[in-house]
């Protein structure tokens, strides 16, 4: 008598004709907060990132530096030759001074502008710098849910391996005994091939998911929790895309950071226009030394010569306006306006992307939402239509390509169940992420729907799929 080849069987034998995986010691499944506890301390991304922000904050001190006091001190060490032009009127003698200078700056408009210019640079690093952290969020995310969706890819693979395996010894079984011909035996043994094919690229994406992980946080993981299936599949709150793009408007850490760096190049244009105007600073000097230092060996003003060491103070404000330095000043103000102009448009530029985003992943999340259910009843007619099919097969009025083909059916149905899964919950954090909210808490929240005991090779299914299955086709007319 035929067997019939049902999901559940099928999985049941995939199982246990994978004894390595079931017997090989595996370590505590890891959670995704865990996971990304780990990127968040050991990501090589995001560690460049706050060294780069550390760079970049320091343009605040350092135009800050050009409006207060400068000090500076020196000295000087010399030998003076003079020579009067008279028969042995030649003197060598030292010059040796020291001195220090205060200048503090009263009127520099080019220097104040500069200052706005790197608080804002500096608010603008600060917000990319939030806006790599919580990328990080999203690629803890991607990169945790890519090895589950691989691995329950890899778990249905070897499903439909194990049942197009039993497929194929039923067709030896049925053309040893006379009830088929050779083409049942060779369909069935290329359908066998071409599933153990796939399953082998499914374990190298496995594989490489796992990689990925690794890349991400620096460690190894022998296994990570898996989703239930009873995580609700909601849609967006609010249900409104214009709420969320306002929400994103205001919040959008990318937009928010091109804000910044449109006053920065505001600021930076009046830095140049400035460049044409006057400067003042207040200037104190104190020097000291030998008086051919300061040319009083000679006979002074007052018709007097002095020979021993000179203390001089000075006081000065010192104006300067400047008339022409070759164009410079105007070429600058030309490649500011330019440079704003460019900050500007794109900002505006990272606007309309932003929106666009927010909308499309506004609809991404209510689609998935519509699709998650649709694909699991999918999966509930596909099973019900390969037990069909298989008791036509097995009455005559059904060949082994439709048997094969129904069971291809059910377990690209599998998969796409399995994949919108993962989409409904990546395209809500993206989503999130779109509108400047996504924070830690949202993968805490998701942890509340992770199984600490998950076993792909058997939870890849919903648990009530068998039973939908069976009553479904006991309702057929």
């Amino acid at each position: 008598m035929l067997r019939k080849l049902s999901l559940a069987v099928a999985v049941s034998c995939a199982s246990n004709g994978m004894a390595w995986a079931a017997e090989a010691p595996l370590s505590t499944n890891t959670d995704l907060v865990s996971v990304y506890q780990e990127a968040v301390d050991n990501n090589a991304d995001l560690a460049a990132a706050r060294a780069q922000y550390g760079a970049q904050k320091e343009v605040v001190p350092q135009a800050r530096a050009g409006l207060l006091p400068n000090i500076s001190g020196g000295a000087q060490v010399a030998n003076v030759r003079t020579d009067i032009n008279q028969p042995s009127a030649i003197a060598n003698r030292s010059a040796n001074s020291y001195q220090a200078t205060l200048a503090q700056p009263l009127f520099r408009a080019d220097r104040w502008f500069q200052y706005q210019a790197a608080k804002d640079v500096n608010e603008q690093a600060a917000l990319q710098l939030s806006a790599t952290e919580q990328n990080l969020i999203l690629q803890t995310a991607e990169n945790y849910f890519n090895v589950l969706r691989s691995q329950d890819n890899l778990a249905s693979t070897k499903a439909e391996e194990a049942a197009f395996k039993r497929q194929l010894d039923q067709s030896n079984e049925r053309f040893d005994v006379g009830l088929s011909d050779k083409t049942d035996v060779l369909q069935s043994q290329a359908s066998y091939d071409t599933a153990r094919a796939n399953r082998i690229v499914a374990q190298r994406q496995v594989d490489d998911a796992f990689e990925a992980l690794i890349t991400l946080t620096n460690r190894q993981y022998n296994s990570i929790q898996g989703i239930v299936h009873t995580l609700p599949i909601l849609p967006p709150a609010p249900n409104d895309a214009k709420a969320w793009v306002d929400t994103a408007a205001k919040q959008n850490l990318n937009l928010l950071a091109s804000n910044y760096a449109v006053s920065a190049a505001e600021e930076t244009l009046k830095q140049r226009k400035a460049g044409h105007a006057p400067t003042v600073d207040a200037v104190a000097k104190y020097e000291k030394g030998d008086n051919d230092a300061f040319g009083f060996s000679n006979p002074n003003a007052f018709g007097q010569s002095y020979g021993g060491p000179v203390e001089q103070r000075t006081l000065a404000l010192q104006l300067n306006i400047p008339i022409y330095s070759g164009g410079l000043t105007s070429s600058q103000v030309r490649e500011s306006y330019s440079r704003l102009d460019q900050t500007e448009q794109q900002r505006e530029g990272l606007r309309r992307q932003i929106v666009e985003n927010t909308r499309n992943l506004h609809r991404a999340v209510n689609t998935d939402v519509e699709q998650v259910q649709a694909r699991k009843q999918s999966i509930i007619s596909n099973q019900s239509a390969v037990e069909a099919t298989e008791i036509g097969y097995q009455v005559g009025t059904r060949n082994i390509v439709d048997v094969l083909d129904a069971q291809r059916q059910l377990y690209t149905s599998v998969r796409n169940y399995n994949n919108t899964r993962y989409d409904y919950i990546l395209d809500n954090l993206r989503l999130k992420q779109a509108a400047g909210t996504l924070n830690p808490g949202d993968l805490q929240d998701l942890k509340r729907y992770l199984k600490a005991d998950y076993n792909p090779d058997k939870d890849f299914l919903p648990p009530d799929l068998a039973k939908a299955a069976a009553e479904q086709l006991k309702a057929r007319p």
